[in-house]
């Protein structure tokens, strides 16, 4: 039986004993388990959510993050405050309501949550806070505005470079020679997946002296097409057919539910097109669209909000941030899933090849969104 990349890399990981995160970064997350199942260190501790506009359900970074964080109270045998936002004016009313409720550890899901987290944890010293895909700087000057705030960053990129070589290398055998994307809001946390993923288009016609073009999104420009939100809707329709349109093999919507319209044009299309997941295994997360997705470009966010808590039960908040990346497993592929057995010969070692350059800084990935 074929073995995913995504296994053949955590076997190797654990096999050398070693996952390590970069120097500067938080330490990487670690299974619930690790905790024994201990009762938090301080009686009243309270660990609480708080969604952006996508809502919980949207198969992608919030519903990842509630997933870490009912692991967290379950390890714990507490009951976990969840709210969601659903718009972004709900934003600071709802974290009020988490302060009034007695949570202890309040965690925003996402960029547009940062604002609002930054102003609740000068205001409350005494409560910690997480925040995901943002330092909460308000500032400007490189670090988060309170020290008890936690920021849970991801290098999308490295692990959007290996899809963007694999999404080249499906795209070369089907004959387009073409593969395209487009995304919700421009903000760093979506257009670090765009960079990485044209540069990891660039490095397979590099390597292969093919021509496979990426629409969609010009990384020296930084400009490309947004929905302008994150709604599966008429307008993330027609940004999907326009990409489509072009002759692409290959779509990668980056924007949580928008991947729905995409997959429903494509369906419309009567085209074979293939789509890239982001931040979740989408072919398990949503098994609707699985017989379209040729592989997830992840972050791992339920395993970083686990550990965050976790450390926070224990009475070892840390407000160094957190960076997920392939060396500490924070971000990565999911498996081919259906898809595996039609790959391009050799394509999982390559990719295993690549990965294993950009962990040794042998090849660097670079955006502009990257954490620093």
């Amino acid at each position: 039986m074929t073995i995913s990349l995504t296994k053949k890399l955590i076997g190797a990981t654990v096999a050398a004993g070693v996952i390590v995160a970069l120097a500067g970064c938080g330490s990487a997350p670690a299974p619930a388990s690790s905790t024994g199942g201990a009762k938090p260190a301080d009686a009243n501790f309270k660990p609480c959510l708080v969604s952006d506009s996508g809502g919980f359900n949207d198969k992608s970074f919030n519903e990842s993050a509630k997933i870490g964080m009912d692991k967290a109270a379950k390890t714990l045998g507490v009951k976990a405050l969840e709210v969601e936002s659903k718009s972004d004016n709900d934003y600071k009313s709802n974290i009020d309501s988490l302060i009034a409720g007695k949570c202890t550890m309040i965690v925003g899901v996402g960029f547009k949550l940062d604002a609002a987290i930054a102003d609740a944890a000068i205001a409350n010293p005494k409560v910690n806070f997480g925040i995901i895909d943002s330092l909460a700087d308000k500032n400007g000057d490189g670090k988060p505005d309170a020290p008890n705030i936690k920021p849970i960053l991801f290098d999308t990129a490295q692990a959007a470079y290996l899809g963007g070589y694999a999404a080249a290398a499906w795209s070369a055998q089907e004959g387009g020679n073409k593969v395209g994307t487009f995304g919700g809001m421009k903000i760093p946390p979506v257009t670090i997946f765009m960079d990485g993923f044209v540069d990891g288009v660039k490095k397979y016609d590099e390597d292969k002296g093919t021509s496979v073009a990426s629409v969609g999104w010009d990384k020296d420009a930084q400009d490309g097409s947004f929905t302008g939100a994150f709604a599966a809707n008429d307008t993330a329709k027609q940004t999907a057919n326009s990409i489509l349109g072009q002759g692409v093999d290959v779509i990668f919507p980056v924007g949580g539910p928008i991947y729905l319209s995409a997959s429903a044009a494509i369906k419309d299309s009567g085209k074979k097109t293939v789509m890239l997941g982001v931040d979740s295994d989408l072919a398990v997360a949503d098994p609707s669209v699985a017989d379209q997705i040729l592989v997830s470009v992840m972050k791992r966010i339920d395993d970083a909000v686990n550990t965050t808590v976790l450390d926070a039960a224990k009475g070892s908040f840390d407000p160094t941030p957190y960076v997920g990346t392939l060396e500490n497993n924070g971000v990565g592929l999911s498996s081919f899933h259906d898809f595996e057995s039609k790959l391009p010969k050799g394509l999982t070692d390559e990719l295993k090849a690549l990965q294993d350059k950009i962990i040794k800084g042998d090849i660097k990935v670079e955006s502009a969104a990257s954490p620093k």
